[in-house]
């Protein structure tokens, strides 16, 4: 079910009031001007739900990275060459009972300034392409709007330094967590969802919202790990 503009809008006006943070997650950014967003084919059937809440997925680039530097398809955020990626937005996703909304109908596409405004934010077009037909389709009309709020989001939050928190040999997803509160008050750490794969590195933070845009308790689902288990985090070194 797509939402009005106007109501995400209302929805916001919280977020706007937080003060955005004074670190970047792209460390260095220097994008092309001439980028175009690829067609993307869904890759399921759609799935029509209502929302009910939210997920913003913050990837971790190095981990994401870790072998995939010389990969076309994955240049412009691995290789270097477009500046150096701390944590990225891999996407704001709508959340229903049981399930999600994915690939609803749309003949829309990413226009290129709407791509390139986004590319330090998320590093890569057929990623920026993608969450819109996957994910921003089921919410609004346009990816204009889709991004807007993704934006807003994004530079609410205050992310950890994720570098220094790698050295801990001991780190628990539970000193994670703690290292996400510090910067974000207003964070219940049960909103604060951890990935990490079979290995125990991060992949990335799952951020739970509600329907109006305010943490959550994050379901089974996106949680992650307990507190006192040990995670890695791998730096690209």
């Amino acid at each position: 079910m797509k939402i009005a503009a106007t109501m995400f809008a209302v929805a916001l006006a919280a977020a706007l009031s937080v003060p955005s943070p004074a670190t970047a997650q792209a460390y260095q950014c220097r994008m092309p001007q001439n980028i175009s967003a690829p067609r993307i084919s869904p890759q399921a059937k759609p799935r029509r739900l209502p929302v009910t809440g939210y997920t913003l997925a913050a990837s971790w680039s190095p981990e994401f990275c870790k072998g995939r530097e010389m990969e076309s398809r994955h240049r412009t955020q691995c290789s270097g060459r477009n500046g150096r990626f701390g944590f990225v937005a891999h996407g704001l996703w709508p959340e229903g009972r049981g399930a999600w909304p994915q690939w609803c109908a749309t003949r829309r596409t990413v226009p290129a300034a709407e791509l390139r405004r986004n590319m330090c934010m998320m590093p890569s077009a057929r990623l920026v392409a993608s969450q819109w037909a996957k994910h921003g389709s089921c919410m609004v009309q346009r990816p204009e709007t889709y991004f807007k709020v993704t934006r807003i989001l994004w530079n609410s939050i205050q992310f950890p330094e994720a570098d220094r928190l790698s050295r801990n040999d001991a780190l628990t997803a539970g000193n994670l967590r703690d290292a996400f509160v510090a910067g974000n008050p207003e964070w219940p750490r049960e909103a604060v969802g951890i990935d990490i794969n079979r290995r125990g590195w991060l992949q990335e933070l799952r951020l739970c919202y509600g329907k109006d845009f305010r943490p959550v308790k994050c379901d089974a689902r996106r949680i992650g790990p307990r507190d006192n288990v040990k995670i890695k985090i791998w730096r690209g070194l």
